[in-house]
């Protein structure tokens, strides 16, 4: 299958724009400004053509006219996946507003901070699940970035509204550096079994020991995903600049290709998950 390799997930932000979960000690090495040129120069180095650029923990519907407008200025952004809370109720007056942003064409999905939300439940209320409704009725993607623990909430929602596409961050961010896996797998083939959700090949890295991993360690969990999705629901993504804690953007993409070398996860499930076709 033809077409652009794209990466499904990567970031860029500004640190003094109030990203705060930078300022922990351990993530010192990517406490810095990462611009759309510092992007370009990573697609070139590893072969990556297109991206998709992901809100980064900033929780405030300003980084979306910054996001969009990076956008606009840079072919090799394919789309946007901006913040928005599900239960904002003039959620639809926001994504309109992102809309007529410029770059706005290029908005593609939302994301909130599931994964820091306290409550297992949280995907259970009807609150969210509305606002889920409303991204999805506005042909927007909704990215899952949760925790492990939060996979069978998820499940549950997603099998509620499957006329909602779902991207799996990371694949829910499964234990690797304690070596587990059984509890992850079973939970994981309750959101698999729902075909309105692909997962992403992301993020994996960190879940690892930063230093130690090899593709050996991850290919358990890949294997797992790739049983359970298929290489036709899942994408591969960088989570560069993050991923530049636990080796680069060129350990990960090589490991990858050498462990699941599969032309569909990377580009194909991304064109489709966030329907980059309708431009």
């Amino acid at each position: 299958m033809s077409g652009p390799v794209i990466d499904a997930h990567q970031h860029l932000w500004r640190v003094e724009d109030g990203y705060t979960w930078l300022d922990d000690p351990a993530l010192k090495p990517i406490r810095r400004t990462f611009t759309p040129a510092d992007l370009r120069a990573q697609l070139a180095a590893n072969g990556v053509d297109r991206s998709i650029l992901v809100e980064g923990g900033r929780c405030d519907p300003d980084e979306a006219a910054v996001l969009l407008g990076y956008a606009a200025a840079t072919p090799e952004i394919a789309g946007v996946v901006a913040w928005a809370d599900p239960e904002d109720p003039g959620l639809a007056e926001t994504i309109a507003g992102y809309r007529r942003l410029p770059g706005g064409h290029r908005l593609v999905g939302i994301r909130s901070q599931v994964q820091a939300e306290p409550d297992p439940f949280y995907l259970d209320r009807a609150s969210v699940r509305e606002g889920l409704r409303v991204i999805g009725s506005l042909g927007l993607a909704f990215d899952l970035v949760i925790r492990a623990d939060q996979l069978p909430a998820a499940a549950r929602c997603a099998r509620a509204l499957p006329s909602v596409r779902f991207a799996l961050d990371h694949l829910g961010k499964p234990p690797i550096r304690a070596g587990e896996i059984e509890q992850w797998a079973a939970d994981l083939a309750g959101l698999a079994a729902c075909d309105n959700v692909t997962a992403k090949l992301s993020g994996l890295v960190t879940e690892a020991d930063w230093e130690s991993w090899t593709a050996g360690v991850l290919t358990p969990y890949i294997s797992t995903a790739v049983d359970l999705f298929g290489v036709d629901r899942l994408m591969f993504g960088s989570d560069w600049p993050v991923c530049e804690l636990a080796g680069g953007y060129r350990r990960w993409v090589t490991a990858l290709r050498e462990v699941l070398p599969e032309r569909a996860v990377f580009g194909p499930v991304a064109a489709r998950t966030y329907d980059l076709g309708r431009e």
